[in-house]
């Protein structure tokens, strides 16, 4: 289905809790957001059956934290079932991932991205509000024994936190198939009131590697390589380079409303729907969804934060 600006709307984010094990600064403050709340599995496998039959033919499942789920592999299982999906992908902090990866391929994840800022203990600290793991690397190498081919590490840049570590995430592309993914910081939650010395473009990124040598693009992400490098960076740019015109997602809460814009304030109620009228309400916010964010003028328009919304 296409919405009013010709757009063809594939990929649903679909947030199944609002829950983290994480308090990530720019996400959320350290005593945690007001819960939304989290609908059923039932209930998120009726809203992404009635989405695909609408044309989404992608789901990322997001959060929050969606491994803190315990029936997160029978929502994977149920979701893989749906005739018409073609891709089923989880964005993850990693946490779980050492005793989950292997039920997650097996219940049908086919991708996995997992989130990681930075690979000093000290800094994951003081980001995450929490203890580091023993080893930061280690649910991505279970993930990797488990076979999920195609990992993809999404490192979020922060102006005087970790851009003195570029260098340290393009190494990891040498000898690993990864895609090491740096993402603009978007001003929305807790950040949004940040100094601007904190929002990096991903022209950063270029100017501390110019042997960086592109290659063929992907979704939102322009993409290069290290020269003889394994795997590839991508840079994904929502402020400096925002790719509204080409965005294909719509985005569904943990609590069951429909947002056809990560930044906009308007929502769409699908909780408690049921067969056409849940179509009918997925179908109108395809149509609404708006031609662009205003991000360069103001901050996120969008009361919620990001934990809230699904990453």
């Amino acid at each position: 289905m296409r919405d009013r600006w010709g757009r063809e709307i594939t990929d649903l984010r679909l947030s199944v809790t609002d829950r983290c094990s994480c308090r990530c600064r720019y996400c959320m403050p350290a005593e945690g957001a007001p819960r939304t709340g989290e609908l059923t599995a039932e209930a998120y496998l009726e809203l992404a059956a009635a989405a695909v039959r609408c044309g989404i033919r992608k789901i990322r499942l997001t959060g929050g934290e969606p491994l803190v789920r315990e029936d997160l592999p029978e929502i994977c299982r149920g979701l893989r079932a749906i005739p018409g999906l073609e891709e089923l992908c989880l964005t993850t902090n990693g946490l779980g991932l050492e005793s989950l990866a292997p039920a997650l391929r097996a219940a049908g994840v086919d991708r996995l991205n997992i989130s990681l800022d930075t690979l000093r203990r000290e800094r994951y600290a003081a980001m995450t509000r929490r203890e580091p793991p023993g080893d930061l690397l280690a649910g991505i190498r279970a993930a990797e024994d488990a076979g999920f081919a195609g990992l993809k590490i999404n490192m979020v840049l922060v102006g005087g936190f970790n851009e003195d570590e570029i260098g340290d995430f393009l190494e990891l592309t040498r000898d690993h198939p990864w895609e090491v993914r740096f993402l603009e910081l978007m001003p929305m939650g807790p950040c949004a009131a940040w100094p601007r010395s904190c929002f990096l473009p991903v022209s950063s990124v270029l100017e501390r590697a110019p042997e960086l040598e592109e290659v063929s693009g992907r979704g939102v992400a322009r993409r290069f390589r290290l020269p003889g490098g394994a795997g590839t960076v991508g840079l994904i740019a929502p402020l400096s380079r925002a790719f509204c015109g080409g965005c294909s997602r719509i985005r569904v809460t943990a609590d069951g409303h429909l947002k056809s814009c990560l930044h906009s304030r308007e929502e769409i109620p699908l909780a408690g729907l049921r067969g056409e009228a849940l179509e009918a309400a997925i179908r109108r916010g395809i149509r609404e969804k708006p031609r662009t964010h205003h991000l360069t003028e103001r901050s996120s328009d969008t009361p919620r934060s990001m934990n809230q919304i699904g990453g």
